[in-house]
């Protein structure tokens, strides 16, 4: 290969990678507005926020707790646990309100599921975990609704829900993959077509946001316990 071809192939090679780049950068960014636009349907839809106003997601609630757990930690624990199941490093994502008290970031783990994570400023400690499943395209979405027809799931949802399971048992060991496959298919199930569902298992809440074909989103947040929930467990 001559010097100038080799040149060529370089700058086209470079122009590849910066274009791959801010593709993924703009998918990511499409997903936190999605994850986004779906917690403000939450609240906004809520029965005792009706005639309210729209009241914040739980963790931006103050003094709304966190994992004792930085995202590196998490990572390093989640991909030896699970290396079937790899989470890459997380990209910081910009917050409009420089103001608010965390920070957010995201993984891409294929074209349709991504993960992304609230954190804690200053702290790095993590607030909510989140894996959103994103039809990528009319192609994928169609196969959505005939899946949804046919009661079979597409290849990216099923990874999907893999990694929402992956991610129940990395907090909750005690349990079996089959049995965290089954708590995330009923969890899925119960929070059908709705923005919102949460359900509290222990020092966790689960939370489902499901906009039918746009996508749909799992997370594992904190609990802050009352004495008396602590007496009691």
């Amino acid at each position: 290969m001559t010097t100038g071809v080799r040149k060529r192939f370089n700058h086209l090679s470079d122009r590849y990678l910066a274009v791959y780049r801010i593709r993924i950068m703009s998918r990511i960014t499409l997903l936190f507005l999605f994850v986004l636009a779906c917690q403000t349907a939450v609240y906004a839809a809520s029965p005792k926020a009706t005639g309210e106003a729209p009241q914040p997601a739980p963790y931006l609630r103050p003094g709304a707790p966190t994992f004792d757990l930085t995202l590196v930690n998490f990572r390093a624990h989640y991909n030896q646990a699970f290396p079937s199941l790899p989470l890459e490093e997380y990209r910081a994502i910009s917050v409009r309100d420089e103001n608010l008290p965390l920070t957010r970031a995201a993984t891409r783990i294929n074209a349709a599921v991504y993960s992304s994570v609230v954190l804690e400023k200053g702290t790095g400690k993590i607030k909510s975990l989140q894996i959103t499943y994103l039809p990528s395209g009319d192609g994928e979405r169609g196969k959505e609704k005939r899946g949804a027809r046919n009661g079979a799931e597409t290849p990216d949802r099923q990874l999907a829900i893999r990694y929402m399971a992956a991610l129940m048992q990395s907090f909750s060991p005690t349990i079996s993959p089959q049995q965290s496959l089954e708590k995330v298919a009923e969890l899925l199930s119960r929070g059908r077509s709705q923005p919102y569902y949460s359900q509290q298992d222990g020092s966790l809440r689960y939370v489902v946001s499901d906009s039918g074909e746009k996508g749909i989103t799992f997370a594992v947040e904190p609990i802050k316990l009352s004495l008396s929930e602590d007496a009691g467990s």
